[in-house]
């Protein structure tokens, strides 16, 4: 050790962020093990580096008593007051008894501890610097593949998408660049890991904020999302200003907008319905691209009784019963659908008009 490695520990702490005096403290308390391990002693010891030059000195500790029953840990009242004549029982007397080739073990061992302070702190900025960023969306470029993830490389850290977040049929090659949803990120003994979804919900919500101006600066609010990765999502968004359509702003001119993230997400269809506090409305809307005639709301079960067209009912509940299972993961609420002959059939109110209720919403395919 000497002034040279004092001053780059100075730089370190410029560069890294690492105070010079915690990596000091570091290499003292690892040089504590590796004189115990090299000189094979159990002695009490203490590890000085000065800072200023760099100098470095181990001193045994004992403790002062009046019949030494182990001369590693103790000394003599009367041997320690040669040293010093004010020592008591039980004071602590240091002795230098700094090895003559100390110097080569010290460097080799700080070198090991910098390493590996600087190590974690890499890893710390990276962690700070993604924790801050879950629920958001990253784009990482293919760099391998095993039989149950992909990972992407992110710039300073490598990201971990799981085949099973991945949509059905999606298959990506090395170096293809992929947009994935953060969905956790863990301080792990090995570093930080991030974890990636592609069929989140989260994924379709962060698309339109990044591809909607009104939505990112707040005028226009996604309230709602109902996403089955691959094949169908709904959206209700709400405008806070009544002279801006959130329907229209999030479709864009001639459909632009929502269709590059149709195209982001391989042709998922997208339903953006107007979200209402009307149950009714809402209820209605969310069943797009279905007509709606009626909807009655039974607050006590939280349940939505919707009766459309006859022509409309395998729409409304859309195959394999996506439509509707979509419909009432949006709203919350639980909905029966029923065509209008069953209604009059069932319950005996039959809809003579026909009149179909206004909806407010746009199907994108």
């Amino acid at each position: 050790m000497n002034m040279e490695f004092i001053e780059a520990l100075s730089d370190i702490e410029r560069e890294k962020g690492i105070a010079k005096d915690v990596l000091i403290d570091a290499i003292e308390a690892a040089l504590i093990s590796s004189y115990k391990r090299n000189f094979n002693t159990a002695q009490n010891v203490r590890v000085d580096i000065n800072r200023h030059t760099g100098l470095i000195k181990v001193y045994a500790r004992k403790t002062v008593v009046d019949d030494v029953l182990d001369p590693r840990l103790e000394i003599s009242q009367h041997a320690a007051r040669e040293i010093n004549p004010n020592f008591q029982l039980d004071d602590i007397v240091e002795i230098e008894v700094t090895p003559r080739d100390f110097g080569r073990i010290a460097a080799q061992t700080a070198k090991q501890v910098v390493t590996q302070r600087i190590r974690e702190a890499e890893r710390g900025l990276i962690y700070n610097a993604f924790i801050d960023r879950e629920e958001d969306i990253v784009t990482g470029t293919v760099q391998r593949q095993d039989l149950r993830n992909i990972y992407l490389d992110l710039g300073k850290v490598e990201a971990v998408l799981p085949l099973s977040e991945l949509m059905q049929g999606e298959k990506f090659k090395h170096q293809d660049r992929i947009k994935a949803y953060i969905t956790k990120v863990e301080n792990t003994t090995k570093g930080p890991q991030i974890i990636l979804s592609r069929t989140h919900p989260g994924l379709l919500k962060r698309l339109f904020e990044l591809e909607v101006p009104e939505i990112y600066d707040g005028v226009v609010e996604i309230r709602s999302v109902a996403r089955e990765a691959g094949f169908r999502s709904k959206i209700a968004v709400h405008s806070r200003n009544d002279e801006v359509d959130p329907v229209g702003s999030c479709v864009g001119p001639k459909g632009t907008r929502v269709q590059t993230i149709v195209n982001e997400l391989r042709g998922e269809k997208i339903d953006i319905v107007r979200w209402s506090e009307s149950v009714e409305e809402y209820v209605a809307n969310a069943l797009s691209p279905s007509k709606v005639l009626e909807v009655n709301v039974f607050e006590a079960e939280k349940m939505a009784r919707v009766i459309v067209p006859d022509y409309q009912l395998s729409l409304a509940i859309g195959i394999k019963g996506q439509n509707a299972r979509l419909a009432a993961k949006l709203t919350g609420w639980k909905i029966d659908i029923k065509s209008e002959s069953q209604a009059e059939q069932e319950l005996g109110r039959p809809r003579s008009s026909g009149e179909e209720m206004p909806q407010d919403s746009v199907s994108i395919d």
